[in-house]
């Protein structure tokens, strides 16, 4: 798991929560039932109209692996396919079968798969790319929605304040009762623009970062499955990929 979700939403309420104590209130004061449900039912709804059921659900049930992803060792896969690379050359595709069972990463063992088969190399790369494309696709719908929630809550915490601002004015003869009133106004304000920065537009930018890391994976097995099939040498795959991956060979980290 990568942490930074964890240290980084941690953070950042922890300063809201830090900033109500320094002002000498509590937490509670701002823990308020209806401005909470107006926001956060309100923005939830107004994301499910933009979008389909389907993706709607898909995306808050896809949501935990984006949460807790952990990014790829690329020097792993470059390794791996540096190592494929060499012993299909020397015992041939077929040799590679028995190896593509033991595979943990799909894209990889499908398009292997695929090269062991005897598929065209163009349609290959083809079928790759579009496994590829989709996953790009579908993972910009997910921040897409997203980032649409960000932007619906603050307008809807507006909309919860001045509901209750009207009923404060309903009841300019208590005034005793005002100011509670009116601090309770602007919660739904506060609910609007903390949900907005701190939980959705977070959660849009998460996605487009985790869905650029593995699709750039993506891309750089896409070239060594290539390379595999058509027999390259392990060397030259390795120096390509190894580029491809923005890090340093092992050679050149011992070197330096």
């Amino acid at each position: 798991m990568d942490f930074a979700v964890v240290i980084g939403l941690g953070a950042a309420f922890g300063s809201v929560i830090l900033a109500i104590f320094l002002e000498g209130s509590s937490p509670m004061s701002v823990m308020l039932p209806a401005p909470m449900i107006l926001v956060i039912g309100g923005t939830l709804g107004a994301g499910l109209a933009t979008t389909t059921l389907t993706d709607f659900m898909a995306a808050f049930k896809a949501l935990p692996q984006y949460l807790l992803y952990r990014p790829r060792e690329a020097a792993t896969t470059v390794e791996l396919v540096v190592s494929l690379t060499d012993r299909a050359r020397r015992e041939g595709l077929l040799a590679l079968e028995e190896v593509t069972r033991d595979l943990d990463d799909t894209f990889l063992r499908d398009g292997l798969q695929a090269a062991i088969d005897g598929t065209d190399p163009e349609d290959l790369r083809h079928a790759l790319e579009a496994k590829v494309d989709a996953r790009r696709t579908r993972e910009r719908a997910m921040a897409k929605l997203f980032t649409d929630m960000g932007g619906f809550a603050p307008t809807i915490g507006i909309i919860g304040t001045v509901v209750s601002l009207v009923h404060v004015l309903e009841n300019l003869d208590q005034p005793s009762t005002l100011g509670h009133m009116i601090a309770a106004a602007f919660v739904a304000t506060l609910w609007g623009l903390l949900s907005a920065n701190l939980v959705w537009l977070p959660i849009a930018a998460r996605i487009k970062r985790v869905s650029d890391l593995e699709c750039a994976h993506m891309d750089m097995t896409m070239e060594g499955l290539l390379a595999v099939q058509a027999g390259a040498s392990p060397r030259v795959v390795g120096q390509r990929l190894w580029t491809l991956a923005g890090v340093e060979p092992p050679a050149s980290r011992e070197a330096a």
